[in-house]
C-alpha cells in the first residue's frame, strides 16, 4: 500500500479534463422525503468542506440531494454532483436523463454514469449521454459496475473512453487486474462501499489494526481507499459519522513489513 497524503479537497484531473474531487459523500439507502435523512446528509456534509456528492436513479433521493444542495448554502459550481442511469437504451437514457435532471433541479450533472452493464444496450446509452455532454448539460460521463470485457467492448465500439469507472472497492475485494486496467486505460477509479456495508465491523484484523493506530474501524477503511488512491464516497446520514468520515489525511496506515 502506497501512503498518499491528501485532503477533503484534493481532486483528480479526468482523462476529459475534468477536475473530480477525490472525496465525497456516497447517499445509497439515504431515505428520501422532505428534510428527511439524504437531505440533511448533503446539508451537514457541504456546510463541512464535503465538495462531492454521488446518488442515482434508483436511489430514489434525487430530489431529496438537489435540495440539500441548496439549502447547503454552497454555491453550485463548488459541487460536484454525480448521478447514475438505471434503465439502459438510447430513448431509455434521454427520458431518465431528463427526469433526473428535473429532480435534482441542478442546471447540469458533474459526472453521468451508466449504472450497470447488466441489461445491455450500453452503447446506446453512451451516445446519448454524449450528446448530453456536448450540449453542457453533463460535464463528464463514465460507468459504474463494468468488468475489463466491458470496457473493452466500448473500445472496439470506438467510443470515447469512459472517464470513471465506478465499482465497489474495500479490503475484501480489491480487483487489483481491473484497477490496474482502468488506470492503464487512463480511467479514474472511484471506489463505493468503502466500509463494507457495515459487514466487517467487527473483524478482528480491522479492529486490531484500527485500535493500534487510534483511529476508528470505519476511519481505518476509508483510509485504506486514500492510500490505494482510489476516489471514494463513504456514506452516512449521522452528523458525527459525516465529520469522523472526513478525518482520514492527516495519519496513514502503517505499511505492513
Amino acid at each position: 500500500m502506497v501512503s498518499i497524503a491528501r485532503s477533503l479537497s484534493s481532486t483528480i484531473r479526468l482523462n476529459d479534463g475534468v477536475e473530480m474531487p477525490m472525496f465525497g459523500l456516497g447517499t445509497w439507502q439515504a431515505k428520501s422525503g422532505p428534510n428527511g435523512p439524504a437531505e440533511r446528509a448533503v446539508i451537514h456534509a457541504l456546510q463541512n468542506n464535503y465538495k462531492m456528492i454521488d446518488t442515482a436513479t434508483l436511489y430514489g433521493n434525487q430530489a431529496e440531494v438537489g435540495v440539500g444542495i441548496k439549502k447547503s448554502g454552497v454555491k453550485r459550481e463548488d459541487v460536484f454532483l454525480v448521478t447514475k442511469l438505471w434503465t439502459n437504451g438510447y430513448e431509455s437514457c434521454k427520458d431518465e436523463f431528463n427526469t433526473s435532471l428535473k429532480e435534482l433541479d441542478s442546471g447540469y450533472i458533474d459526472l453521468y454514469l451508466i449504472h450497470s452493464p447488466s441489461d445491455g444496450y450500453v452503447l446506446e446509452s453512451y451516445k446519448a449521454m454524449m450528446e448530453f455532454q456536448q450540449k453542457g448539460l453533463v460535464r463528464s460521463i463514465g460507468v459504474s459496475n463494468f468488468g475489463i470485457h466491458h470496457l473493452e467492448e466500448m473500445k472496439k465500439a470506438g467510443v470515447p473512453t469512459p472517464a470513471v469507472n465506478q465499482i465497489e472497492l474495500h479490503p475484501w475485494m480489491k480487483r487489483y487486474e481491473l484497477v490496474k486496467y482502468c488506470r492503464d486505460n487512463g480511467i479514474a477509479v472511484m471506489g463505493y462501499s468503502p466500509l463494507v456495508k457495515a459487514e466487517r465491523m467487527k473483524d478482528h484484523t480491522l479492529v486490531s489494526v484500527a485500535k493500534t493506530i487510534g483511529k476508528t474501524v470505519g476511519q481505518t477503511l476509508i483510509r485504506y481507499s486514500v492510500q490505494m488512491g482510489y476516489i471514494t464516497i463513504p456514506k452516512t446520514v449521522k452528523p458525527a459519522r459525516i465529520i469522523e468520515n472526513a478525518d482520514v489525511f492527516e495519519w496513514s496506515i502503517p505499511e505492513q513489513k
